[in-house]
């Protein structure tokens, strides 16, 4: 091994450390340490003129090694590595002391500061001699793209993807794409019509000639690593060849099973139809077809693709053996009952998860009443029953299909609360202002109630938008709705709902009669979440949305390479934020594709061969499935591409066979020794 020859490089990082730490001290301190040339001090050592001094001084003063005292290595080691390596030294020689945020930010006392400081500089010191040459590896990327998501977000990353001429792959585990989205009215604050926005992007995804659209569809299996990962798909069988259908409906119309609950709108058809109590005792029973949908069918009027497919559970000809009419109205014969479900195979550099979120069951919070009081609606079910090709053709009646003479709104409910999420959901206010002018455009003299806790408006436009609806005879009570009851006490409450909610600003419990509610509920991940969690190996925060790699300057990244995440599946978003993530991604994995290849860290983890004794303890151990076992050999190894260092096998090994490069035993041991010297 050659001489080490070091420097050492202390920074003040402002006032940061050296309003705390004596640096001058530290520096004549650590001018008197074994194997070093020259210590000098800068106010930033990330700048330009910082980098430059270390540059110099690997030329002028031939050093080996690199030392620099300052912040973590997570927002400069990088930085200090490209200075090293411009400068002709291996960047692996750099060794990065963290003097702000174990010493200068955990201490008060600047004397203790200051010799903690010296006792962390001396470990690294130490630590650098055992450096050994690292090189960084390079791996070809798969120009291809797996977004998982055909709702709004995975629509505009696909876009975005394939603008620049590169082959993407998009999964929707429904039989269209669109999303939530699609089921809603209008947008706030604009009021567009939410069909007309997303209706064109949805045909734009499914004709680009670089789109693959793979509907009814979902992700079983993810292999590989960053630039190269091997995806399986199950294709759902739709019982429809796709081929041969013309999607001209005539199987829809003539299926005789039609009192099947629509997914599409949102739980309506599961209610109770109601029945007059003048309406006949005898003969039929009343046609339910409210929110129903036949066993053969295609989610929405617009679906994209506009293909029916067969309900299995429900059709006829599958639970008992006869029917087949769609078999036999079906003109081109697309109808094929045996088709099965297929897996297809594909290969992708990179993958971007907009899988979405679900609307908080309220069903659990009793007091509410939802799903023992009819008149009770989710916000979803609302936006359906607003819509004008909903149930009821976006006609706002109650479930005795009479106009509603007063509607109340319900924030927060499952947000902001203790027992349920304790996160904001964001969207719920300002869809919840939306619904109160909805109603007003059609219900001119419905009195209108929103019972919010605070109002969040912060979006462009969305301030000015609750300033508008203040104007248009809304009442807002501020208080929790601790009851939604459907018996009154006094006689204008009788026949109607009554909302018990104490009103803060006017320090009074008021009783307020409606003839509807509306619940704004949380939002929450998506149910397949944690499946597809563990199939990428990606993480989750304490409220179970996918965890990005840095909540401010990585967003989008996940702490898998080449796993990116977009819309709210990352957290509640609105509409406009989740497309602005949706393009971050995109522009990420458009990146990666065109640089051609991915750097791969060098300080992974390695077997010994000699060492390993098989036993197989690392390889149930490893969070990104790097390790397989040699049959043949009897022994683990490690496939490096898919190493990410955490050490987890290092430590956990009982023979030491394990190791990682750039933190061996020899490397780790000088640096306890140099701290415990120091002491």
């Amino acid at each position: 091994m050659k001489n080490p020859v070091i420097g050492v490089y202390v920074c003040h990082c402002g006032s940061n450390i050296g309003s705390v730490v004596n640096v001058p001290e530290v520096v004549e301190f650590a001018k008197g340490l074994p194997n070093v040339a020259v210590a000098r001090e800068h106010k930033y050592m990330c700048s330009d003129p910082g980098q430059d001094v270390i540059k110099k001084d690997i030329k002028e003063l031939g050093l080996n090694r690199v030392v620099v005292a300052s912040c973590s290595p997570l927002m400069h080691e990088h930085t200090f590595r490209k200075a090293c390596e411009s400068a002709g030294l291996n960047p692996y020689y750099f060794q990065m002391a963290n003097i702000r945020e174990q010493v200068s930010w955990v201490t008060t006392d600047k004397v203790r500061a200051t010799e903690k400081a010296k006792v962390v500089l001396v470990g690294a010191v130490n630590r650098v001699v055992e450096h050994d040459p690292l090189f960084v590896k390079s791996v070809p990327v798969t120009p291809a793209t797996l977004v998982i998501g055909g709702g709004v977000a995975g629509i505009e990353a696909a876009l975005q993807v394939a603008a620049s001429h590169t082959q993407v792959h998009l999964v929707e585990k429904e039989p269209s794409l669109g999303g939530h989205m699609a089921r809603f009215d209008k947008t706030f604050p604009t009021l567009d019509c939410a069909a007309c926005i997303l209706t064109p992007k949805m045909v734009q995804a499914n004709t680009n000639p670089f789109i693959k659209v793979h509907a009814y569809s979902e992700v079983i299996e993810v292999s590989g690593y960053v630039g190269n990962f091997t995806v399986k798909i199950r294709h759902k069988a739709s019982y429809v060849n796709n081929d041969k259908c013309t999607g001209c409906g005539v199987c829809i119309t003539k299926c005789p099973e039609r009192g099947i609950p629509a997914e599409f709108e949102s739980g309506l058809g599961n209610r109770p139809v109601y029945v007059a109590p003048d309406a006949p005792q005898h003969g039929k029973k009343p046609k339910d077809t409210f929110g129903k949908r036949p066993a053969i069918y295609t989610p929405f009027a617009q679906a994209v693709p506009n293909k029916p497919v067969i309900d299995r559970d429900n059709c006829r000809y599958y639970t008992t053996g006869k029917c087949r009419v769609c078999e036999k109205m079906c003109e081109p014969g697309a109808i094929d009952f045996d088709q099965k479900d297929w897996i297809e195979e594909i290969q992708v550099g990179n993958i971007i998860v907009a899988t979405g979120m679900k609307t908080f069951d309220p069903t659990p919070m009793k007091n509410l009443g939802y799903g023992r009081i009819p008149d009770v609606y989710t916000g979803l079910e609302f936006e359906r029953i607003c819509h004008s090709s909903g149930p009821t053709e976006g006609q706002i009646l109650t479930w005795k299909k009479e106009s509603p003479k007063a509607i109340a709104i319900v924030h927060c409910v499952g947000s902001r609360d203790d027992k349920h999420h304790r996160h904001c959901s964001r969207v719920c206010c300002m869809y919840s202002l939306k619904y109160a002018h909805l109603i007003k455009e059609k219900l001119h003299n419905c009195e209108v109630y929103e019972f919010y806790i605070d109002m969040r408006c912060f979006g462009k436009g969305y301030e000015e938008f609750y300033s508008r609806l203040l104007q248009e005879d809304v009442r807002f009570v501020r208080g929790r709705v601790a009851e939604v009851s459907d018996w009154g006490i006094y006689p204008e409450e009788k026949g109607r709902l009554v909302v018990r909610v104490e009103d803060t600003l006017a320090a009074q419990v008021r009783r307020i009669p409606v003839d509807m509610v509306i619940l704004s509920t949380a939002l929450e991940p998506a149910e397949n979440a944690d499946h597809l969690k563990h199939t990428l190996h990606m993480s989750c925060s304490s409220d179970l949305f996918y965890l990005e790699r840095h909540p401010k300057l990585a967003p989008v990244s996940t702490a898998t390479d080449g796993i990116y995440i977009a819309g709210a599946c990352q957290g509640p978003k609105d509409i406009p934020d989740s497309v602005a993530q949706a393009g971050a991604a995109a522009a990420q994995a458009i990146g990666m594709i065109k640089r051609g290849v991915v750097e791969i860290e060098p300080t992974t983890a390695h077997i010994e061969e000699s060492m390993c004794t098989g036993c197989q303890i690392c390889i149930p151990l490893c969070p990104y499935t790097a390790i397989r076992r040699n049959e043949e050999k009897r022994i683990a190894y490690i496939e490096g591409a898919l190493c990410k260092g955490c050490g987890t096998c290092v430590g956990a090994c009982p023979s030491g066979a394990a190791q990682q490069w750039g933190f061996d035993d020899r490397q780790i041991y000088r640096e306890i020794e140099g701290v415990l010297a120091a002491k």
